[in-house]
């Protein structure tokens, strides 16, 4: 029997399953808000949806990341997979026998919750396994997995808008729920032991008290990093939150209202596609020209054009105007982006890195649907338009805290803390997840 001294390469099955999955959740992203609208009628249905699922959500992630130290991570990916397209075609056949109602889009969204963010962090650990089982370059490796990420991310709500427009929302759906399966059949294909390197144990050693114990222990662990040890990364963590806040609720809930009321929702995903073209040529022009200027310019730089796009955006123009803010608010936000990702990178301990993005993630689950909830009150309230005027102030607020505050402010002189310097001990390597203007 031969070994064969060159083994087929992983690295573009990974990619090919990470990509299917992130194409069919930015397909659901502009799909399920508007679908839901159609069927309530009612705004304050979707934040009441989304601040129902935050809590179970929030728990199912710090449990997840717990279990990704114990059992096989590609395992859980494929079965996070299978779980999301199931509850993704469960929508039209519930449509089809019983009619859609505001409990079975509560109960399809838990569902959807278990699936989609062990899965996401399942793709988040199998990463580096990966890259070493291919012998590839983690850098050069990341900075092609994002690129496929912002590409993605300009496809699927353009997919979204053709599909609502061609086929309606509850159909479009099918291609969600297929994009999931075959993400999990490509994951399939990715050896079983990449899955297991760097386990802690097996699942048999440890039981489901131990599990969440150590998840909150870690929770615990990386809100004291993100906001006690390092000015210049609690200040980038707030402005993260800031960023994923309101321009989740323009996402979410604001924008879909707006079509929804002209009768033109499926133009929610052109407006949606054309901001993350931004985002990904600015990303790309901040990697070439970033030594070129400060630090702290870009930073301001980016800050100002991100509340110019948010403030015309604010302001629910016409379709053109529309387009030109959200250009505008993507390309303001990349150098933003690249910025707040670099920083909690350089200055978080390798040790706790996993603790820190864990418990960002967590954290964000539970303020994100906070304040679409807040939204979807202030639009049933007032109206969508008021509502909108209320999130460009909350953007003005937050801009003037970020350029004031006092660790962001010698961005090119500050030093991580003793605290983020201090070595790890062979501690597995993990990417920050960079903010982008779409939650």
């Amino acid at each position: 029997m031969h070994t064969n001294p060159h083994p087929a390469r992983i690295a573009p099955r990974f990619l090919a399953s990470n990509a299917l999955s992130l194409l069919g959740n930015s397909i659901a992203a502009v799909a399920l808000p508007l679908i839901l609208l159609a069927t309530t009628g009612d705004a304050l249905a979707a934040g009441t949806l989304a601040l129902i699922c935050a809590v179970p959500q929030m728990v199912i992630g710090v449990v997840g990341g717990a279990a990704l130290d114990r059992f096989n991570r590609r395992d859980i990916s494929i079965l996070s997979d299978l779980v999301s397209a199931a509850s993704v075609a469960l929508i039209p056949v519930v449509d089809m026998l019983w009619g859609l109602n505001f409990g079975w889009f509560v109960a399809l969204g838990l569902l959807g919750a278990v699936g989609d963010i062990p899965g996401m962090t399942a793709r988040d650990a199998l990463l580096p396994a990966v890259v070493a089982r291919d012998k590839a370059d983690l850098q050069r490796f990341m900075g092609l997995t994002q690129s496929l990420d912002s590409l993605t991310t300009i496809v699927g709500p353009a997919a979204a808008a053709f599909l609502i427009g061609a086929v309606g929302g509850v159909p479009s759906l099918w291609l969600t729920a297929a994009l999931s399966f075959a993400a999990a059949l490509v994951t399939c294909t990715v050896p079983r032991s990449v899955g297991a390197e760097g386990l802690r144990g097996s699942g048999a050693e440890a039981d489901g008290r131990s599990a969440l114990a150590s998840a909150f222990g870690a929770l615990r662990t990386g809100a004291r990093v993100l906001f006690r040890t390092d000015g210049v990364l609690t200040a980038s963590t707030l402005l993260s939150f800031g960023i994923i806040m309101v321009m989740g609720s323009f996402q979410g809930l604001v924008l879909p209202v707006h079509f929804t009321e002209i009768g033109r929702p499926e133009l929610l995903g052109y407006v949606l596609s054309a901001m993350s073209l931004g985002l990904l040529a600015s990303s790309l022009a901040y990697a070439a020209l970033a030594p070129r200027l400060a630090r702290r310019t870009w930073y301001l730089l980016s800050l100002a054009g991100m509340a110019a796009g948010v403030a015309v955006l604010g302001t629910l123009p016409d379709l053109p105007v529309m387009l030109l803010g959200a250009v505008l608010l993507g390309v303001s936000a990349g150098p933003a982006s690249a910025l707040l990702g670099f920083f909690m990178l350089d200055r978080i301990p390798e040790q706790d890195r996993g603790s820190a993005l864990g418990a960002q993630n967590s954290l964000v689950m539970i303020a994100a649907p906070a304040a679409v909830f807040a939204t979807s009150a202030a639009v049933t309230a007032f109206g969508e338009a008021p509502a909108a005027y209320g999130l460009v102030a909350c953007w003005f607020v937050i801009t003037v805290l970020a350029v004031g505050a006092k660790g962001m402010r010698r961005l090119d002189d500050a030093e991580p803390s003793s605290a983020a310097a201090a070595p790890a001990a062979a501690a597995p390597a993990a990417e920050a997840e960079v903010p982008s203007t779409q939650a």
